[in-house]
């Protein structure tokens, strides 16, 4: 069962919808007339929670909406969509939705978005919707920052001003999927390298990391933390093997923690019990110098919240393209 105010929310989200189906075609009229440096934002480059409070009134509801209808089918999918931004937004351009061509290779390919990411259906629908209200005006990145922080509301976490006004790449980087996102297997200085290479604290990336508060792994990103390493509590490995032997079944699922169908900071209370499920997690509270911050994060869940809202807020803002650069897709697996 998800948690009521799951439905809640979606309930409240359709009546929204309904009630805007009454105006949608003077909108459009009114949208079509403006002119075109009005319809598509300023181009100073800088981004704006009210960026679209003119040209796509109806975004934040209508991404709201089909998000927590997403959750209320699979409430995985939550976590799904907060990971996207995060592939995403190691530059935050939606280069990670392009899809493969015969003589073009995008990032779905890398390492840790291959057989990892998910949700690019959803963000189909959302973009679907946004065309029909307001075509060619809603990037695909935008969508995504919008999509993961409903994602978070919707299960229970922190809400946060998203701002607006990324546009498209037209392309994106293997390369640069394969050596600029963290893996399961990192160290503590891997990870704090690895976020301060775009431009994030420490303590940021403390705060980014409880997002593994939710969602699930596969068996072949936690087998050689579950079976070589020591820093783990015995009794919570053993009750993984039967479902992560030590070879094969190499996606099967484990939850990141131990309440993965909400936000909250059970994340690092795991951590301190060693009940973290990656490597990379544990390494947070293993005798380094992040300790005391997962134990203020499992004490102080407002602190946690208020923390995360703000890192994520600022991760948003990595790689943007905005002004006049990149495009607006009509389609966000391909370049227009």
């Amino acid at each position: 069962m998800l948690p009521s105010f799951l439905k809640r929310s979606l309930l409240f989200e359709i009546v929204i919808l309904m009630t805007s189906s009454t105006f949608s075609s003077l909108f459009k009229i009114f949208t079509f007339t403006l002119p075109l440096w009005f319809r598509f934002g300023t181009t100073s480059g800088q981004l704006s929670p009210s960026f679209y409070s003119l040209t796509c009134p109806m975004v934040t509801p209508i991404v709201t909406a089909e998000v927590t209808s997403a959750i209320l089918q699979e409430s995985r999918m939550g976590a799904s969509l907060l990971r996207l931004h995060f592939l995403d937004c190691f530059g935050c351009d939606a280069s990670v939705l392009l899809d493969d061509t015969e003589d073009f290779t995008g990032e779905k390919s890398a390492s840790q978005i291959s057989n990892s990411a998910r949700g690019f259906d959803v963000i189909d629908t959302i973009k679907t919707q946004l065309e029909l209200q307001c075509p060619g005006v809603v990037s695909c990145a935008d969508i995504l920052s919008a999509a993961a922080q409903a994602s978070v509301v919707a299960l229970g976490g922190p809400s946060w001003s998203v701002t607006f006004g990324r546009r498209d790449s037209t392309t994106a980087s293997l390369s640069a999927a394969n050596s600029d996102i963290p893996l399961p297997t990192s160290s503590l200085s891997d990870l704090i390298s690895s976020f301060a290479s775009k431009g994030f604290t420490t303590n940021e990336m403390v705060a980014l990391s409880g997002a593994h508060t939710t969602g699930e792994a596969r068996c072949t990103n936690f087998r050689d933390h579950l079976y070589n390493e020591n820093n783990i509590d015995p009794s919570f490995a053993t009750s993984l093997k039967a479902n992560c032997p030590s070879s094969g079944d190499d996606n099967n699922l484990s939850p990141l923690d131990a309440s993965s169908k909400i936000f909250d900071n059970r994340y690092y209370n795991d951590l301190i019990n060693q009940n973290g499920l990656l490597h990379s997690d544990q390494e947070l509270f293993n005798g380094g110098s992040t300790d005391a911050q997962v134990r203020t994060y499992g004490s102080n869940p407002s602190i946690f919240f208020r923390d995360f809202a703000s890192a994520m807020l600022k991760m948003g803002n990595v790689g943007a393209i905005t002004g006049q650069n990149g495009e607006i897709r009509v389609n966000c697996r391909r370049a227009n």
